[in-house]
């Protein structure tokens, strides 16, 4: 019964890259995880899943083709997963993230399949962005991302939608011990360790805490090429002893739950995933004003707001918060409330699913009529 059910399911392939532990890639395995109970059979091809859980790469269909992103193999390794699904290729392709649009786009062009490409970050400076025309659809995790994809390139206006990430609230928010009296606060962010996330500013506000006179732990969760300069900061700082790196976890869940408030001190930003999670336990945030923060968080209400590259700023925010607890936590669960009620993982799996449908529609009835006209040719 279960493979026949299988078997009357679309099928998508949700081509990842490498499965890096960010927010944009907890959105594909929620998207692989939910997507069969909406009438898609769901599969993720990477170039790795070294980082996943044995847990989620038991539970999910996952294909790693090594090199599949590279320059020097990337051609011989296409050509592979191209073979791969020849026979049988998916009904719709979805790269998960800008960079994977033209592999995207070569191989619904062999499969003659439909593309849709996720895109997460609001493009800066002179950063290149050429969208292929084979591209049915662009799902933009903000109206930010929207306006600075159509602003670079006006003839993509047409194809791009707003689909916001989506996060699994908990039915109930871990808010015992929360700025808490006779509780060391902890105070944290999470997420991709790259210059773009603005994390020196963290740590700068970090040690304006520290020699305010505060008790306070700081952690900073996630991997990335600016660890080691980040390691080096904190001891530069005078603040190491104070500051706790959790590199290569499976995700940030654990992580998010230790923290009493969590920090998004990004130069930029198309939404904030990660930020979103924080915000479903009910931890108060405090974010930077770029991107699509501004759709999220309200300063004051649902959140924090500071200018970006300020640590004074961020600083002093961390210290209204552990000065008024009980206005952290009303912020908190406020937050908490926002995200129930515009971020949940279902309106995200509808909204998705509703593209799938638009651009694979018009793919099957071709198919149909190409099936009827050989049949009476053959009749």
């Amino acid at each position: 019964m279960a493979d026949a059910e299988s078997e009357s399911l679309r099928r998508v392939l949700l081509l990842a890259g490498d499965c890096e532990v960010r927010g944009s890639m907890a959105t594909t395995l929620r998207l692989a995880e939910c997507l069969p109970n909406h009438g898609y059979d769901s599969l993720v091809v990477c170039s790795s899943a070294r980082r996943l859980s044995a847990e989620v790469r038991r539970k999910l269909t996952i294909l790693e083709f090594p090199g599949l992103t590279t320059r020097v193999f990337g051609r011989l390794v296409r050509r592979l997963v191209s073979r791969e699904f020849a026979v049988s290729p998916p009904d719709v392709v979805h790269a998960q993230t800008l960079r994977l649009a033209p592999l995207g786009s070569w191989l619904a062009a062999a499969w003659e399949r439909p593309l849709v490409v996720s895109a997460h970050e609001v493009l800066r400076g002179r950063k290149r962005l050429v969208i292929p025309r084979s591209v049915h659809k662009i799902l933009a995790v903000s109206e930010a991302v929207r306006e600075a994809l159509v602003e670079r390139q006006a003839s993509i206006a047409d194809r791009v939608v707003v689909v916001p990430a989506g996060v699994d609230p908990p039915e109930v928010a871990r808010l015992v011990g929360v700025l808490e009296p006779d509780h060391v606060p902890c105070i944290g962010t999470a997420g991709p360790l790259e210059s773009v996330k603005g994390l020196p500013y963290f740590l700068g506000a970090a040690q304006k805490v520290l020699a305010a006179g505060r008790d306070v732990e700081f952690l900073v969760a996630g991997t990335g090429p600016e660890e080691a300069n980040l390691r080096r900061l904190a001891g530069d700082l005078g603040i190491r002893s104070r500051v706790t790196f959790l590199p290569n976890l499976p995700d940030f869940s654990d992580a998010l739950a230790a923290l009493d408030a969590f920090c998004l001190p990004s130069l930029q930003q198309g939404l904030g995933t990660i930020m979103l999670e924080a915000m479903s336990l009910g931890r108060p945030v405090i974010a930077s004003a770029v991107g699509g923060v501004y759709s999220v968080v309200r300063d004051g209400e649902t959140g924090l707001v500071v200018p970006p590259q300020d640590s004074g700023a961020l600083a002093r925010r961390i210290l209204s918060l552990l000065d008024d607890p009980v206005g952290a936590r009303t912020i908190g669960e406020a937050g908490r409330q926002e995200v129930m009620a515009r971020f949940g993982t279902g309106a995200m799996i509808d909204r998705t699913v509703a593209v799938y449908n638009d651009v694979v529609e018009p793919f099957d009835m071709r198919a149909a009529t190409g099936k009827k006209i050989q049949e009476d040719e053959l009749g």
